[in-house]
């Protein structure tokens, strides 16, 4: 039997959910380790980094097929490719990977406000849903418009479609009328929940984080001391 994806990150969204999604869109099961303590993260640092395993001594931290993945970026890449979500062909992929670092850049904006004094937090929030109205919704909107298929690239299910469901519920979690002026977004938000094996992750109880709160914020202060 093989054994399940093991992915090491605190109890909370942050650069290991869109690595959650993207498990989860495959329809494979995984486990997963939570820090909530300075102690345990330095004794991960200390085992892996011993061994050469966590590169650059930070998570997220995937395991999975004998391998220690670190970096975001390269174990999304990873599962996109492992799990045939990843387009058939070099300019499929190339289109993949400017839409899931557009999206990636937003969501970023999101993960981090929290981080920040209040007023500065809000005034972050207000930013991101602007951007989101007028930059890069329109975007996709158009992309959408301009094929007249149900999926970004190549009219198949693919990693690019799965971070933008994500991103669209992460905006709408700030500004439930985010969708309003894009008509083609929300029939692509209806479309992609439905998805089987996303419709599963969707429902309560998934392995799903929710937004972070002020518990997730202090737990990841005082284990990364910032």
């Amino acid at each position: 039997m093989v054994a399940k994806p093991k992915l090491y990150y605190f109890h909370g969204r942050g650069r290991m959910e869109s690595v959650r999604w993207l498990l989860a869109a495959a329809g494979v099961e995984f486990e997963e380790e939570f820090f909530e303590t300075r102690e345990q993260y330095e004794k991960l640092q200390k085992a892996q980094t011993a061994d050469g395993r966590l590169l650059f001594g930070q998570v997220p931290l995937v395991e999975i097929d004998g391998m220690a993945l670190t970096q975001t970026r390269a174990i999304l890449s990873y599962l996109a490719s492992k799990y045939d979500l990843y387009g058939k062909d070099l300019k499929e992929r190339v289109r993949i990977d400017m839409y899931t670092d557009g999206t990636l850049d937003l969501m970023m904006m999101i993960a981090g406000a929290p981080f920040k004094p209040p007023k500065e937090k809000e005034e972050a929030l207000a930013v991101v849903v602007k951007k989101a109205k007028t930059r890069y919704l329109p975007v996709f909107e158009k992309i959408l418009k301009d094929h007249g298929e149900d999926f970004l690239v190549g009219n198949k299910f693919s990693w690019a479609d799965v971070q933008l469901l994500e991103a669209i519920l992460m905006v709408e979690e700030l500004d439930a009328s985010v969708l309003s002026d894009f008509p083609l977004l929300k029939a692509f938000k209806t479309r992609i929940s439905n998805i089987p094996t996303i419709k599963k992750f969707l429902q309560p109880g998934s392995p799903r984080k929710p937004p972070p709160d002020s518990h997730y914020v202090e737990v990841v202060r005082n284990i990364l001391q910032f």
